[in-house]
């Protein structure tokens, strides 16, 4: 029987690894749901709800792809009726963003690509180019105010791998509530592992995105 989430275990002591390990999937996907948090910043939350100050067993912790199926879960039976319009409308900004940067041969990951993007998502494009710094030219000559996160200036952690640099905005649009954007800079070299099979299921170009939205119009 499936256990509602934040519904506790009987016991720690006796309760299985795996009962274990999906009882902090279901934890940490409900917090990635209602609250917006990242993958690891979930987990770890969920793991100190489950274990206290107990340390957690490793093999209680589970793996990003076994979250990312709770989340999918979570949102087909609580946010039904509001998740589909939120990643729909996501997906058009990104198409709106990537058309705006396409010298940079953007490409959306994450949340937004992979359906589970709610309410607290921003859109993460991935950029290919010669140098970061032609980004943050062209964004301050957009009169963009970013901040920049890379080997020398953290904001939030490990950078992805990879990535010059990460650069966080905040995407304002007429009449409508701002939307947060982060571009992950890689140098253009970094694109042929994207186009021969590297990463493929985890990012999408522009017109692939075309063709998504159009299939979604269709269904």
């Amino acid at each position: 029987m499936r256990r509602a989430p934040g519904q506790p275990l009987d016991d720690l002591n006796t309760a299985a690894p795996d009962r274990l390990r999906q009882h902090v999937a279901m934890l940490a996907a409900r917090m990635i749901a209602e609250d917006g948090l990242d993958y690891a910043g979930a987990k770890r939350r969920a793991l100190r709800d489950v274990f206290g100050d107990q340390r957690a067993p490793a093999d209680s912790i589970p793996a990003n792809a076994v979250v990312e199926a709770e989340v999918r879960a979570y949102q087909e039976l609580f946010q039904a009726d509001t998740q589909p319009r939120r990643l729909r409308a996501l997906r058009e900004i990104a198409l709106e963003l990537m058309q705006w940067l396409a010298p940079f041969c953007p490409h959306l990951t994450g949340a937004v690509l992979n359906g589970t993007a709610g309410e607290h998502s921003d859109v993460h494009l991935d950029l290919f180019c010669d140098s970061a710094k032609d980004v943050e030219i062209f964004l301050i000559n957009q009169q963009i105010d970013f901040e920049v996160e890379d080997s020398t200036r953290k904001m939030n952690g490990k950078l992805p791998r990879g990535a010059e640099e990460v650069i966080q905005f905040l995407w304002r649009r007429p009449k409508a509530a701002p939307e947060g954007v982060q571009l992950s800079v890689y140098r253009v070299d970094d694109l042929r592992g994207a186009r021969t099979g590297e990463r493929k299921s985890e990012r999408c170009d522009l017109s692939a995105l075309q063709l998504l939205l159009q299939q979604e119009n269709s269904e």
